[in-house]
């Protein structure tokens, strides 16, 4: 029999909410028939975003959002997407020549920071500085923050109906400057970051600023970068990367090896984490350099999803793909020391979605239910955590193992990453006893392949127990994610 340990008193720090959040760009069906569908349409929507996703969004408190890119951010102007809707400029996105469809501008600040303030996310602004200047950003900030009455901008965004300041305090400095983000190595960004990040906090001296840092696994550029801002050569409150595992097969017609090839990528964001803060650390930077990974997530194939290829980059999500969102969260839970924020990509009709939608559809994917299981380590405090298990191939762990304790309550989120074998794990608690019964929730499917559709909604769904008593154990199906939440006294 495997066992999982939890050691109650070794806390490893406070899971920020921050860590459970999404990334929504303008791209595909992100948001146009994808989030938002207007104010006017038979769907069912608040102020034009779909009802049934505000409502998913709530259930699983999505505690941040990223937005409006991506690369999309690189083509953005803040400046078109104000103002009555009827007005404002057609303009060709960042993805046209990619999904042949042009911006409408149709969703812009204030209807993003709407749909915040109705699902209770922060806001956080990835500023465009390839093609901007940096006084065009100070307005954005200007007209974000600023105190009812006090300055032009102000005013504009009171015509615009919010008389009162949004309060935006998270802005990234410019996305994959190393890429799309103006092709930049990493000593002309820090000098572009610089500049920028001196206007902007100028602007409003409260907000935070996340420096854009490596892909994937390029520490030279973590390193080569902090070397040009530590010191107090520019403020910083935080450093992006991104990292996506790339499968390159269908995600509905996978093999066991396809299983592991994937979740094996995935598992290497643990290594990642680790170097890039070893990095941040050795420049003395571990409060302003936290980690912010906001973009992240599985990447298969165009094609699979509902829209059959319409949507750019829209997949399909299958128990494979709750299995990647389970181990990355397990790793981000037992390094909350290190990592300030984390979105996975995307949010809607694209990539690790956690809803597909269209029409009059919208449907969860298993990724959602993920989310929806962790929400109670949000804010908790993670607690070391161990399992003993056969490894499997590519080099994963048996049983990918995370556990938080808030109020006394413990919540252990345990996922097999065996393809082929059911396991049972005993959970061995140091440092404490139970306490009361336990809940068990189980997200599994006979079928790894299997997945949410239009026409069969609830095919993957979360089953739950209630024993009176715990006994010891917990049952884990082959490619199965399991929440304990358990009471908890501590010695």
């Amino acid at each position: 029999m495997e066992k999982i340990y939890a050691v109650l008193p070794k806390k490893i720090g406070r899971i920020s909410p921050w860590l459970y959040g999404v990334f929504a760009e303008h791209i595909g069906g992100v948001f146009y028939d994808g989030l938002y569908v207007g104010k006017d349409s038979p769907v069912e929507n608040v102020r034009g975003f779909r009802k049934a996703i505000v409502d998913k969004m709530k259930e699983a408190r999505i505690p941040l959002i990223r937005w409006p890119g991506g690369c999309f951010a690189e083509v953005y102007d803040w400046r078109d997407g104000i103002g009555p809707q009827e007005k404002r400029p057609v303009r060709i996105n960042w993805w046209t020549e990619r999904d042949g469809r042009y911006e409408p501008n149709r969703v812009g600040t204030d209807e993003f920071l709407d749909l915040c303030a109705m699902t209770g996310a922060e806001p956080y602004f990835a500023a465009n500085i390839t093609s901007l200047t940096p006084l065009a950003i100070r307005d954005w900030i200007d007209y974000c923050n600023s105190p009812a009455g006090t300055t032009t901008m102000a005013r504009l965004r009171e015509e615009n109906g919010h008389r009162e300041p949004y309060g935006v305090k998270l802005w990234g400095v410019g996305n994959e400057t190393w890429g799309g983000g103006g092709r930049m190595s990493p000593e002309s960004y820090a000098m572009e970051y610089r500049k920028y990040a001196e206007i902007m906090k100028n602007a409003d001296p409260k907000i935070e600023l996340i420096a854009s840092g490596a892909n994937a696994s390029d520490y030279s550029w973590t390193r080569r970068m902090l070397e040009r801002i530590a010191g107090g050569q520019g403020p910083m409150d935080g450093m992006s990367f991104h990292y996506y595992s790339f499968s390159g097969d269908d995600p509905t017609g996978f093999d066991t090896e396809g299983w592991y090839r994937l979740l094996g990528k995935a598992n290497r964001i643990e290594e990642l984490i680790r170097r890039h803060f070893a990095g941040v650390a050795s420049y003395g930077m571990e409060d302003k350099g936290r980690l912010v990974i906001d973009e992240w997530g599985a990447w298969h194939p165009d094609g699979s999803g509902p829209s059959r290829g319409y949507n750019l980059f829209e997949q399909q999500s299958t128990l494979r793909d709750a299995a990647l969102a389970a181990l990355t969260l397990n790793h981000f839970n037992n390094h909350a020391d290190k990592i300030k924020i984390a979105t996975v990509a995307q949010l809607v009709n694209n990539l690790h979605a956690l809803f597909l939608a269209g029409g009059e559809h919208a449907i969860v994917t298993p990724t959602w239910h993920v989310f929806n299981l962790y929400k109670e380590h949000q804010g908790a405090r993670a607690v070391e955590t161990f399992a003993e298990s056969a490894p499997l191939p590519e080099n994963l762990p048996g049983i990918s193992v995370s556990a938080s304790v808030k109020e006394g309550i413990l919540t252990l989120t345990a996922a097999n990453l065996s393809a082929e074998e059911e396991k049972e794990a005993a959970v061995v608690l140091f440092g404490g006893k139970a306490a009361g019964p336990a809940v068990i929730r189980t997200l599994w499917d006979e079928d790894l392949r299997a997945h949410n559709t239009f026409e069969e909604p609830d095919r993957i769904r979360v089953t739950e127990e209630k024993p009176e008593r715990f006994s010891g154990t917990l049952r884990l199906p082959k490619g199965g994610i399991a929440v304990l939440s358990l009471p908890v006294e501590e010695a």
